[in-house]
């Protein structure tokens, strides 16, 4: 008895089987690891799109469809709700309420960021199921994203058109004349001057994103010096020259940046032709889309559609002031106007007021408050 118990102890027999275990468990682990654990970092990026792409959409509707609207049912809710719900985590929907989106400050005080939370919860009943998390007790795991955009003033614009009209102003003149007068022809204030305030003074009365969304707005070519509320003047956009670039540029976007207080160069003759034609090439791109009253939107099948596009608005104090003194006739970027272009007829182009999304130069400085365009940027 002796003998066999010390062969037991001696016996290293069946072994094997105790390391193939140990290593079964080691294998279990690192599948887990390798599974579950890649499985919970895939949701994790697809809760952050979903996050992320309802951020970005509520603040879109916050810009250009009702800024002061941030009710449970206004649009911003809604988009944000939508765009997240249209972005599955691991096949699943994510779960967002409408208390799940939040209006936040920025840091110029102004209540134009949304948050949006996107949850794939236990509390919401649709937590992640896990595939060798059971064996070791994690039968689910819970993710949850945020996301943060914001709709913040642009301090540039590009795909500007190679045409501008003035920006509005405070109209003195007796009786209202519908020009701009402020000077005489040797530089002097007139009796009743109009005032032009600046976008970035207290004050300004230009044109305004919210307020003028959907007012019909009709341009046509500018003639003598008079400044005019719709009257367009035809510029020299960088690159080429001529009637056939010009057109170009009004048909198709011309990439160039332009900040606040760009100068334009103003094209010899009112290029009324190339106007058209440029404006008959656009509508043509997209035939139907068209604005409705009801909505107060733009209906296309084309997001976005190039019937819409930014006007430069030029200043025209500093225009009448050089004329006045006896500059070379200069034009000088004030800010821009969104426009949807409807239709034309001779030499006159109608259209409606709308939104329209600028850019942000790090070169530039700051938007001014009285900025028409937004830019939409994800903060968080």
């Amino acid at each position: 008895m002796k003998m066999r118990l010390r062969h037991l102890h001696r016996d290293e027999r069946g072994m094997t089987f105790a390391f193939v275990a140990v290593g079964l468990m080691a294998f279990l682990a690192a599948s887990t690891l390798a599974v579950d654990v890649g499985m919970f970092m895939t949701a994790r990026s697809q809760a952050q799109n979903s996050a992320d792409a309802g951020a970005l959409a509520g603040a879109v509707a916050l810009a250009f469809d009702d800024f002061n609207n941030r009710t449970p049912t206004g649009p911003a809710v809604q988009s944000a709700i939508a765009a997240a719900l249209g972005n599955q985590v691991m096949r699943g929907a994510v779960s967002v309420e409408p208390g799940d989106v939040t209006f936040t400050a920025s840091p110029t005080g102004q209540f134009n960021r949304v948050r949006v939370d996107v949850y794939r919860t236990g509390d919401r009943n649709n937590s992640i199921g896990t595939l060798i998390g059971p064996i070791f007790g994690v039968p689910t795991v819970e993710i949850i994203a945020m996301a943060t955009a914001e709709a913040t003033p642009a301090n540039a614009m590009t795909c500007v058109k190679p045409f501008t009209i003035p920006d509005r102003w405070v109209e003195n003149s007796i009786p209202k004349n519908g020009t701009f007068d402020r000077y005489d022809n040797k530089g002097a204030l007139l009796p009743n001057a109009d005032v032009y305030i600046e976008p970035d003074q207290p004050g300004y009365v230009g044109y305004d994103s919210d307020v003028d969304k959907g007012t019909p707005l009709m341009i046509r070519a500018g003639t003598g010096n008079n400044i005019e509320p719709s009257m367009y003047w035809s510029w020299k956009m960088p690159q080429e020259i001529g009637g056939d670039f010009y057109r170009e540029n009004i048909a198709n976007c011309n990439k160039a940046v332009f900040g606040y207080k760009s100068m334009m160069q103003p094209e010899p003759g009112a290029m009324a032709g190339p106007t058209a034609d440029g404006i008959d090439d656009l509508i043509a791109k997209d035939p139907n889309a068209r604005w409705d009253e009801g909505q107060k939107k733009v209906i296309t099948d084309l997001h976005p559609t190039p019937r819409i596009f930014p006007i430069p608005l030029y200043d025209p104090d500093f225009y009448q002031s050089g004329k006045a003194n006896g500059r070379d006739a200069s034009l000088r970027m004030a800010n821009w106007v969104g426009f949807f272009v409807e239709s034309r007829n001779g030499n006159n182009v109608f259209g409606r007021i709308v939104p329209i999304l600028g850019v942000i130069d790090p070169n530039a400085g700051p938007a001014p408050a009285g900025a028409f365009p937004y830019a939409i940027r994800l903060v968080q």
